[in-house]
């Protein structure tokens, strides 16, 4: 039986984790800082122990709400995508999973856990007290050559990345520009408002995790700009180990018709496979990304409370936050297109 232990971060904590091969960004100690900035979080790191010896590691955070410590692995709107465990490859991700809940629920006096692991199936949830929702993910196999990549991708995807070089679009690569986290959410806000919504973060988030990722070479910053050098559309995407992660993209709708939008993210694929990267994520499995020929992935997002109060105070905090969103698009003038 699994058990898992709460663990300092000490460097050498951080050095093991590294040694990992199902290691991602977000179990970093760049990413949690961004994290727990922008949630005003408590980072919780443990090892997972096999009698005496450690076999894996455990990533998240906890948080309040409603008064109730909420442990997120991670939750829903932190802007982030798997955490759960790094484990040796002999290790069930099932048995990491059992030994969670009563550490999250008893050593960590939590009231609700949710759960979201990139290894993990709805086979290893099955029968522990947890409900979950299919929450796949699109991804880009980066090891064939660039004209299989390009090749893969719909004939209208490629047609649109010829018509943005044709019609004078330059893709650049952003170093320390402070300018670049507000051009960014400017679009996006006009992304959003075509659905009259309002965007689900602030500016100051886009800028927490430019700050905690730039220095450490982890994130790829991009800028479109049409033949008359005006910015028009950007794309934020962190990156680490064995995969790019597709975290934002925004452009302003008068200016799609330049089809900025693929050419940002082929600059995005090239640029990662030139730097051994062999996995693009899209970090979500909406229609519009099967044009750039990517494969499925299923990914659960799973969740348990101490008591069905807690569940209806989960699911009731979430309805909110839609209808806070739509209310403050109405109160900020956003109009759907």
């Amino acid at each position: 039986m699994l058990r898992l232990r709460r663990a300092e971060p000490a460097a050498g904590l951080w050095a093991d984790r590294a040694t990992y091969h199902d290691r991602l960004i977000f179990h970093t100690p760049e990413w949690l800082a961004f994290v727990a900035e922008s949630q005003r979080a408590e980072p919780v790191l443990a090892t997972v122990h096999d009698g005496d010896t450690v076999v894996g590691h455990f990533t998240g955070l906890v948080t309040r709400r409603y008064g109730l410590r909420i442990l997120g692995t991670p939750m829903a709107g932190w802007t982030t995508s798997y955490m759960g465990f790094n484990l040796r490859p002999e290790v069930p991700r099932r048995a990491a999973l059992e030994a969670l809940v009563p550490f999250a629920f008893d050593e960590l006096g939590c009231a609700h856990l949710e759960v979201r692991d990139r290894g993990l199936t709805e086979t290893d949830l099955a029968g522990l007290g947890l409900r979950w929702e299919t929450a796949p993910t699109a991804v880009i196999d980066l090891s064939p050559a660039e004209d299989a990549l390009l090749g893969a991708m719909a004939s209208a995807c490629r047609r649109n990345i010829r018509k943005a070089a044709k019609s004078g679009v330059i893709i650049e690569e952003v170093h320390g520009d402070p300018a670049f986290a507000g051009e960014f959410h400017d679009q996006l806000r006009d992304v959003f408002a075509k659905q009259n919504l309002v965007p689900t973060y602030s500016v100051e988030r886009v800028e927490s995790l430019i700050r905690h990722l730039e220095g450490p070479g982890r994130i790829l910053l991009l800028r479109a700009r049409d033949a008359g050098g005006r910015c028009i559309a950007t794309a934020v995407l962190p990156w680490y180990h064995r995969t790019m992660y597709f975290w934002g993209g925004a452009s302003y709708r008068a200016d799609q018709h330049l089809r900025p939008n693929e050419s940002l993210i082929w600059h995005a694929m090239r640029w990662a496979k030139d730097h051994g990267v062999t996995e693009f994520d899209f970090v979500g499995g909406n229609a519009y990304k099967a044009k750039y020929g990517t494969v499925e992935v299923p990914v659960p997002w799973a969740r348990r409370s101490r008591s069905p109060l807690v569940a209806r105070l989960r699911d009731a905090a979430k309805q909110g936050f839609a209808l806070k969103q739509r209310t403050a698009a109405r109160l900020t003038g956003a109009r759907p297109s």
